[in-house]
């Protein structure tokens, strides 16, 4: 057996756990270093590889599992504070170019995670959609004219990125362009159910009625606006695939707000119709789904097609790996609290979830955003453990 080592700065506060041996890729070579009487291998990755995280995701060979932070941009960031200061509109600062890109490259530039994710909104199209909103602090988003029938869905416009969100494209190029191959950059889209919750409710909602009633009265009306999205965010992956986006997550945050068989009427065929038809495409763009309180849905999410499921901390990762089967990748799923905790608290939560996870087609996040007020040095911990893992 070998040793899952860690970087001799974590070594004080690790767990070190059990791996078998792997046969190591092509594109890597070994460096070995003796510190402090420690010796400490490390894998050089060529400059031509591509970035750890797609790698893991197809299932090859990685020395550790590659990591990024849902809502890792922004929110805890002393730097994304101060820039709110001068900018406090958050479509101000989520659809200027330069400040999209500033901001991606916040933690970025601090922390090196494996995957950049794009600053945006799952809401961003709604305006190219003819589907006026805002962003309030303190509110969330707001809807000014939720549609309520036939008549208003029919209103709304196909959605074309080109003209709508240009900003969109040109800060993932730049991204890309920053980051090159030491990252993945990803881009991210909001899931048709969770886009017409936030539509029909007219912002956040606590319990779903309105778009409840809709899908129980009006059936037809909603799945009219269902597939709106549908289409609409087709043509918005592949844009941001075109444009520099080397994987993409869907979010249907909102989707465990229905009942299994609800699931299956008003969710699942507009998820895989995304999937296949993005795959038909660009079929090697990795798509990632991430939905919130999922455990009663996992086996559907995988039905859906896509490359990852991600996992909200509810689930435990052993089980929900079993649950999926292996031949999908997985995505998660320390709870955000835990980032509050003490560091060697956090050490152990890291090391539990990669070994549960086991070392094939994981990537490391939290199960759930990272919540505002975490503290930033505690961030900091969280990815130089991640970082240090060798299996």
């Amino acid at each position: 057996m070998s040793i899952l080592q860690v970087s001799t700065s974590s070594l004080s506060s690790s767990t070190l756990l059990s791996i078998s041996p792997r046969k190591s890729p092509k594109s890597s070579r070994l460096i070995r270093c003796s510190v402090e009487g420690t010796t400490v291998t490390e894998r050089k990755l060529s400059a031509t590889s591509e970035p750890l995280l797609l790698r893991a995701v197809k299932g090859e060979v990685v020395d550790r599992p590659p990591v990024w932070l849902m809502r890792q941009a922004g929110r805890y960031m002393k730097s994304y504070q101060t820039l709110c200061e001068k900018y406090p509109s958050f479509r101000d600062r989520s659809e200027n170019a330069d400040l999209v890109v500033e901001i991606s490259l916040q933690p970025w530039k601090v922390f090196k995670p494996d995957g950049v994710i794009l600053f945006s909104d799952i809401l961003t199209p709604l305006s190219g959609m003819n589907i006026p909103f805002d962003i309030v602090k303190g509110k969330g988003p707001i809807i000014f004219n939720p549609p309520q029938s036939a008549a208003d869905v029919a209103q709304v416009r196909e959605f074309i990125p080109e003209e709508s969100v240009p900003y969109v494209g040109e800060a993932l190029k730049r991204l890309r362009n920053e980051v090159g191959n030491e990252s993945a950059v990803l881009g991210f889209v909001g899931a048709p159910f969770t886009l017409s919750s936030y539509v029909i409710e007219g912002g956040s909602s606590k319990n779903f009625t309105q778009i409840k009633r809709l899908a129980f009265s009006q059936p037809k009306v909603l799945h009219a606006l269902l597939q709106k999205f549908t289409t609409s965010m087709i043509t918005y992956i592949r844009y941001q695939a075109d444009s520099g986006a080397q994987a993409v997550q869907i979010f249907d945050s909102w989707a465990t707000e229905l009942s299994p068989v609800d699931f299956e009427q008003f969710s699942l065929p507009y998820l895989k119709q995304i999937v296949e038809a993005v795959k038909q495409t660009h079929p090697n763009l990795p798509l990632i789904l991430y939905a919130s309180g999922s455990g009663g849905l996992l086996e559907r999410l995988a039905r859906t097609g896509v490359d990852v499921v991600s996992l909200d901390w509810t689930v435990d990762m052993a089980e929900g790996r079993d649950r999926l089967g292996r031949d999908i990748a997985v995505q998660g799923n320390v709870d955000p609290g835990v980032l509050f905790g003490s560091k060697e608290f956090i050490t152990s939560r890291i090391h539990d979830t990669v070994k549960k996870a086991g070392r094939d087609k994981h990537i490391l996040n939290l199960g759930h955003g990272i919540k505002v007020g975490t503290p930033e040095e505690n961030v900091a911990h969280f990815f130089e453990v991640a970082q240090g893992i060798r299996y």
